[in-house]
């Protein structure tokens, strides 16, 4: 049964406002065939790509393994057009019954009522609560004391490394990982070392006019001095400069020219590593299959641990609930079935390199068997996500005004300082606005 639309000015405006404000998520999908008695779920993602592909397996696995629902997935476009057309629907009660979004991304839409929370009760029936996921992960989910969010995975920022390479320059253990470096300067060596083993660079990392990629170094760096930035409403933001300033430093000091390409995007850092022209690659795990395709020895772990505290930058696919007005009680129940039937079915969402959220699924034998997957697992209890705000997350405006602030110091050595200055006064501004779900600020979790 499709709810009336009964959208007021309010709940117009704050879709509207949140469309404009938002920058994410991805892509259309064809429908299934329905079963005589089976119900139809409908379900919004962003992934396309190989990401796609993966998805649509999962969905046709779900799918032929019961006959109580099935999937008709929508795919819309990465970017405004996703999270346009999810916040209207949720802000109209006509929303999917479940969609996909980045966990960074939650917290500015639940203060709108575009997002239902989940029943922790139902889903500690299903086998899913606490227990089954990573302590970060499970956390995040959270706005106030409701889950908003339920994580199907974690991409954290890895780093991988060509074996070959790494090996005939003498930084493999005898289990052929990745020696251990525990402070800046020991990983500038061993850097150096892995130059003298090709015949371009050290590592290759892409940077240029993408802020996503400076944010995502940077904000792991800064996260392993045990710190976070808070980001308080109607408030300053609370920055350790001195973190910040050494984190760029270091940033700087791999941008050499020499241990890697002063001037390089992400393209052109992809290629280098897929080629076979470097050692060593800073990326996100998603480009596991382009790596795979491309054919080269190569293997991934977490970017080494350099100021204290073990912390890798990541972000979550995650399930959510667009408000519905009149939710049909048979379909939620069968959405919170099919949420936990993807969470434990996830073992193919691992071979395309994520990690898998739901720990029954990690600490299995078969995923141990994964490589490079399973040398990069402890990630999940590591992640770090960005610092809370309605305007941050993934595909965010925030994450490009930090690219604007600080691509002059790695490009042409500008002062760090300088640059967090300029960061921070704009953050500072972005907080001195209200959160466009909730103008008012009243809403409370």
């Amino acid at each position: 049964m499709t709810p009336p639309l009964d959208l007021s000015r309010r709940q117009f405006m704050t879709a509207a406002s949140v469309a404009a404000a938002a920058a994410l998520l991805a892509g259309c999908a064809p429908g299934t065939n329905p079963a005589s008695n089976a119900q139809t779920l409908q379900f919004w993602h962003l992934l396309s790509g190989g990401d796609g592909v993966t998805m649509s397996s999962l969905l046709d696995q779900v799918n032929a393994a019961q006959d109580a629902y099935k999937i008709r997935p929508t795919v819309l476009a990465w970017g405004t057009p996703y999270y346009t057309k999810l916040a209207m629907a949720g802000a109209g009660g006509r929303a999917p019954d479940v969609a996909i979004m980045h966990a960074t991304r939650v917290n500015g839409w639940a203060p709108g009522g575009l997002l239902d929370d989940w029943d922790l009760d139902r889903l500690a029936e299903l086998g899913v609560d606490e227990s089954t996921f990573p302590t970060p992960i499970w956390e995040k989910g959270f706005v106030g004391d409701r889950l908003f969010s339920v994580a199907l995975d974690a991409h954290p920022f890895v780093l991988m490394f060509n074996t070959d390479v790494c090996d005939a320059a003498g930084v493999l253990d005898s289990k052929g990982a990745l020696k251990e470096t525990s402070s800046p300067e020991e990983f500038l060596d061993q850097l150096r070392t892995v130059g003298g083993a090709t015949e371009g660079h050290a590592l290759s990392y892409g940077y240029l006019g993408d802020g996503a990629q400076m944010w995502r170094l940077f904000y792991g760096l800064y996260a392993q001095h045990g710190l976070a930035m808070e980001l308080p409403v109607g408030g300053k933001a609370v920055i350790d400069k001195d973190a910040a300033v050494e984190s760029l430093l270091f940033m700087q000091s791999l941008l050499d020219g020499e241990i890697a390409a002063a001037q390089n995007d992400y393209g052109s850092a992809i290629a280098e590593f897929a080629t076979g022209k470097s050692g060593m690659l800073m990326t996100g795990v998603w480009e596991l299959r382009t790596m795979q395709n491309a054919g080269i020895p190569f293997d991934a772990t977490m970017i080494p641990t350099l100021y204290g505290t073990p912390a890798v930058y990541a972000d979550s696919h995650s399930f959510v609930l667009p408000h519905q007005a009149n939710a049909n009680p048979v379909n939620r129940d069968l959405t919170y079935r099919f949420v936990a039937d993807m969470l434990k079915g996830s073992f193919g969402w691992a071979e395309a390199g994520h990690i898998p959220a739901f720990l029954p699924v990690t600490s299995s034998p078969e995923y141990a068997e994964l490589v490079p997957q399973a040398h990069y697992a402890e990630a999940a209890d590591h992640v770090v996500y960005d610092p809370t705000a309605w305007f941050t997350g993934s595909g965010s405006n925030f994450q490009g005004e930090f690219g604007a602030a600080v691509q002059g110091v790695l490009l042409s050595g500008d002062d760090p300082a300088a640059a967090i200055d300029r960061f921070e006064s704009r953050v500072n501004t972005l907080l001195a606005q209200p959160n466009p779900a909730d103008p008012e600020g009243t809403w409370k979790p």
